[in-house]
Order: structure tokens, then C-alpha cells, then sequence
């Protein structure tokens, strides 16, 4: 089984401390994956608009979140 689709198993358990480490983890993997779809919308020209329409966020949030360094896509880099 992929460890995503364990973490996805995981988050289903019965057991808190089982169930809450795998929505954490899973909370972190969503968060990679947005980021990098932002930064590739953005390579490709997307505007802040087109991106927040996607992500059903405001234009602000999402610009707040990835523009100037500050959000997730500088820290990793």
C-alpha cells in the first residue's frame, strides 16, 4: 500500500493518536501540494485571481500566503 493511501487508512483509525499523526500528515502533504500547483500556475502566467478562483480563496489570501517570500513557496526554496 502507498504511504498515502496508509496515511488516508490511517486517519479513518480508531485510535486518536493513530487517526490525529495521519491528519497531520496529510495536512502537510496538502499544503506541499498546493504549494507547488501555485508555483507552477504562476510559471505559466496564471494571475493571483485565476489561482484563488481555483482554490476558492480570496485573491488577498492566497497572494498573502505565496507572494514576497513569505508563504510556503520561499521557505522551501
Amino acid at each position: 500500500m502507498s504511504d498515502t493511501a496508509q496515511l488516508a487508512s490511517d486517519a479513518g483509525s480508531r485510535d486518536p493518536s493513530v487517526g490525529l499523526r495521519a491528519v497531520r500528515a496529510l495536512r502537510m502533504l496538502v499544503e506541499r501540494l498546493e504549494a507547488l500547483q501555485v508555483e507552477n500556475a504562476r510559471a505559466q502566467g496564471w494571475s493571483w485571481q485565476e489561482i484563488a478562483h481555483c482554490l476558492e480563496v480570496s485573491r488577498q489570501a492566497v497572494h498573502k500566503k505565496y507572494a514576497g517570500g513569505r508563504g510556503l513557496l520561499r521557505r522551501e526554496k
